[in-house]
């Protein structure tokens, strides 16, 4: 097998993993009273630091998109917009910022991702059900899944080790295809 193609494999193995991720977890919230907090954001969180902006969207933007059209179909083109420019923010920023302190440059992105998260809903629950005092009614539920989101995602991914294994999955699979490309060369 090229392993060039078996790197990609892996990208998009890694990919749909998260994309499933975050539709089950769009299922799966928390009661809280007068609402819920959904875990799906950990999973969007952990997914954008991880993975470039386009991996990332197809996990936030695509992944919460088919999570509401299962079980909650009103607001799945606001989760569309608004997961997907959170998880492309997210990644861009982890990724493109302070490369000598990616810890930093991630928690900067989910916290940029929260705002962006928690104004998207506020405004899409506004534009859906068409009214403000609803969508001013669930603003603190909005920013509790944020920050939960965020710190959870955050805790997984440097504390549990999860960018580590990542990283060693996927540039051990580099490298691999840099010795193949070599090897044809000669």
């Amino acid at each position: 097998m090229n392993k060039g193609r078996y790197n990609a494999t892996i990208r998009i193995t890694i990919t749909a993993l998260f994309m499933a991720m975050t539709i089950a977890l769009a299922s799966q919230g928390i009661p809280v009273p007068g609402g819920h907090l959904y875990l799906c954001d950990v999973a969007i969180c952990l997914a954008a630091i991880l993975l470039n902006p386009y991996e990332a969207f197809v996990v936030g933007g695509l992944g919460s998109f088919f999570g509401d059209m299962i079980f909650y179909p009103l607001p799945m083109f606001v989760s569309l917009v608004t997961h997907g420019l959170q998880s492309v923010v997210i990644s861009l920023i982890s990724h493109k910022t302070f490369k000598s302190h990616p810890k930093i440059a991630s928690g900067i992105g989910v916290s940029v991702g929260a705002v962006i998260m928690v104004t998207g809903y506020t405004l899409g629950k506004i534009f859906v059900y068409s009214t403000f005092e609803y969508a001013m009614m669930k603003l603190p539920y909005e920013i509790a899944q944020g920050v939960l989101g965020a710190v959870l995602g955050m805790v997984l991914c440097w504390t549990f080790g999860i960018r580590k294994l990542f990283t060693n999955l996927v540039e051990r699979n580099h490298a691999a295809t840099k010795e193949e490309k070599k090897e044809d060369l000669t």
